[in-house]
């Protein structure tokens, strides 16, 4: 399961439409669908219901969702701590 993965699945889950994740995400379209079906391919589960207007999850993408919110955050927050610890052991300058 990749960050990217868990990061499109969040947007479509977000915007209830791929066409919209996409822009929000600042890729087309068909990766983005990729992501999704290589994400259900991985858990063995559709996590959306495909619609005539988009997307609507189902009961395992609301299972997911809420964890890949929390794992984005916490890469989020490692990312943070990294680059406060590196800010803080830069010597001095004169």
């Amino acid at each position: 399961m990749s960050i990217t993965h868990l990061q499109s699945f969040v947007a479509v889950a977000e915007e209830g439409h791929v066409g919209r994740a996409a822009l929000r995400l600042h890729i087309t379209q068909p990766p983005l669908s990729r992501h999704i079906l290589a994400l259900e391919d991985e858990l063995g589960t559709p996590l959306f219901e495909r619609v005539p207007r988009g997307m609507r999850l189902l009961p395992t993408g609301e299972a997911l969702l809420h964890h890949a919110r929390r794992i984005l955050a916490e890469v989020d927050a490692a990312a943070d701590t990294v680059r406060a610890a590196a800010r803080d052991s830069r010597p001095p300058t004169s």
